[in-house]
């Protein structure tokens, strides 16, 4: 296991050296500094679990000050010490982002129980950080691609509507359906469907911006978010979807080369519609590229105007 790194800051060197020396053998790993100034540059280093401080330092930066510092950065939990008790209080301490308040001349015992207690609580607090930020991202990705699902795409598509009518910018929406998957699957099996729905998905990513977002819509259907993108741009980049899966050769059988196509429907937003007016635009782009025999982008400028020739 590794071990955990504690921050010694006392402008005695004496008192500095037993601490580091007592928590050294309890299985810590420490480090000193004489000054606030020098604990917040080591600090700022990076990889400490808890600063042991006292509250009056040699320099600006007095104990609580520090104290105060490092827990606004959220770089360490600090326990505040003093040979001071009646000028300094607990609530004081605390208030001030201290994990605990020791007061001098310490029991070396109890200073232990004390450090275990504290990175005890720091863990299972990081623990149930990690755990939340898990359970947010499974609320918002779809399990087998890693992509968005579609809960977030209808959340994610609202934000950016409302971007595009504040700042006047151009947004482009597709819609992606694979080709006959429905045939792919009852001949290959779902397994061998799952493999094509992974690297598509690993392909989409690939084309795209940082600034664009992908979403698995469901099934064998996907939808891809243009922000700042016209019409025209987002059907290059849909063009380059598309051609990027026709190269790819899946081996669902050994000796078995297929290629998988898909069809995609472009469209660009057209101020003050509705969402669901917007994507079923798209799905009848979509729809469309299916009508004309598949492997193909076709465009739908806005509900005024028809259909433009697949390409």
């Amino acid at each position: 296991m590794e071990r955990k790194r504690i921050l010694i800051v006392d402008d005695q060197v004496d008192v500095c050296q037993v601490l580091c020396e007592y928590l050294n053998r309890s299985g810590f790993e420490t480090e000193a500094a004489l000054t606030g100034e020098e604990g917040l540059s080591r600090l700022r280093g990076g990889g400490f679990d808890l600063v042991i401080t006292d509250i009056e330092l040699s320099g600006a930066i007095s104990g609580l000050d520090l104290t105060q510092a490092v827990k606004s950065e959220g770089r360490a939990d600090v326990i505040v010490m003093t040979g001071y008790g009646a000028d300094y209080s607990y609530e004081e301490a605390i208030g001030r982002g201290a994990s605990d308040f020791l007061v001098k001349p310490l029991r070396y015992e109890e200073l232990l129980l004390r450090v275990k207690r504290v990175i005890r609580e720091r863990e299972l607090a990081q623990e149930r950080t990690r755990m939340l930020e898990e359970l947010q991202k499974m609320a918002v990705t779809d399990g087998l691609t890693a992509l968005y699902n579609s809960r977030h795409f209808h959340h994610q598509l609202e934000l950016e509507i409302d971007r595009s009518l504040r700042y006047r910018h151009p947004l482009s929406l597709l819609l992606i359906d694979i080709d006959r998957f429905k045939e792919y699957n009852d001949t290959y099996g779902h397994l061998e469907g799952d493999k094509v729905l992974v690297r598509f998905s690993q392909i989409l990513k690939s084309c795209l911006r940082a600034n664009d977002s992908a979403y698995r819509y469901g099934g064998e259907e996907f939808t891809v978010i243009l922000p700042e993108t016209g019409a025209e741009e987002a059907r290059t980049v849909a063009q380059r979807i598309r051609a990027t899966l026709e190269a790819e050769i899946f081996h669902p059988r050994s000796g078995t080369p297929v290629n998988k196509t898909i069809s995609i429907g472009v469209t660009e937003y057209c101020p003050r519609e509705s969402l669901e007016a917007f994507v079923r635009r798209a799905d009848q782009a979509m729809y469309r590229s299916k009508q004309a025999g598949r492997n193909r982008v076709s465009v739908i400028v806005s509900p005024a105007q028809e259909p433009a020739a697949p390409a």
